[in-house]
């Protein structure tokens, strides 16, 4: 059975699993699918096209699948889905999707802190923690477990790598690799995030190959260089196979 205020809205369209606590002032519209055990704070929208999972909870003025803030935007239809077990603070907005790739999706495990904005098509990992006032704009990638700190932005169709620190206040326009720490003004690499990948269990072998990884790519000679001679000089484990595969991926190129 779900808990449902007598003062929220809910559109005799939108599916409800069981376990669900809706409350005063939240407005969920048509054609919305909830899960279990989601616990909705006063004053929470959810717009048409959300695909929430399981034991998430939204605090007052989260908007979720809103309207894309993209002119290209024509109304077709399109959906964001939101995993299990994230919490979603004050007045955080999550778009859903465009015709550019119909979905945006925040996985679970995560933590959005207080104005958070998800833009359209983006694509939140799993496992991630992103200070307040951070901002995604359309069809960034943020891979599991990065920590995003305050006020960031970050530019349209950037990635950001797995395992990440991101400084409070940055800016950045390219892609940020994984394991790293990325921060100063403008930003750039600052090297290996060890405190994170320690409290992860990456071991100090695996985290020695990752540091000479680096090594090589922020050395002289071109990307591609670098990368042949990471695989002719390491041994390719999955952490230095990662690095490899997203520098090579990268679109933007990767920060400095």
């Amino acid at each position: 059975m779900n808990n449902i205020s007598p003062l929220a809205v809910v559109h005799p369209d939108a599916k409800l699993g069981e376990g669900n606590i809706i409350g005063p002032f939240c407005v969920i519209d048509a054609n919305v699918v909830i899960g279990d055990n989601n616990h909705f704070l006063n004053s929470v929208t959810v717009h048409t096209g959300a695909r929430i999972g399981n034991g998430n909870e939204f605090f007052p003025g989260a908007s979720i699948s809103t309207k894309p803030q993209d002119l290209k935007f024509k109304g077709e239809e399109a959906i964001c889905e939101i995993g299990n077990n994230n919490s979603i603070r004050e007045n955080v907005t999550i778009s859903r999707g465009t015709a550019s790739k119909g979905t945006t999706k925040v996985g679970s495990h995560n933590l959005l802190m207080e104005c958070v904005h998800v833009a359209h098509d983006c694509v939140v990992g799993n496992g991630c923690i992103i200070g307040n006032s951070t901002k995604f704009a359309g069809e960034v990638i943020i891979d599991d477990n990065a920590i995003i700190s305050a006020n960031v932005l970050v530019h349209q169709f950037c990635r950001i790598g797995g395992y990440v620190m991101v400084q409070g206040g940055s800016r950045s326009s390219q892609d940020i690799p994984p394991y790293v720490i990325a921060g100063k003004e403008p930003i750039r690499f600052a090297g290996l995030n060890l405190i994170g990948l320690r409290r992860r269990g990456f071991s100090n072998e695996t985290i020695d190959l990752i540091h000479e990884a680096y090594r090589i790519i922020y050395g002289t000679g071109t990307r591609a260089e670098a990368i042949e001679e990471i695989k002719q000089k390491l041994t390719v484990t999955p952490e230095v196979q990662y690095v490899i595969d997203f520098v090579e991926a990268s679109q933007r190129g990767i920060i400095k």
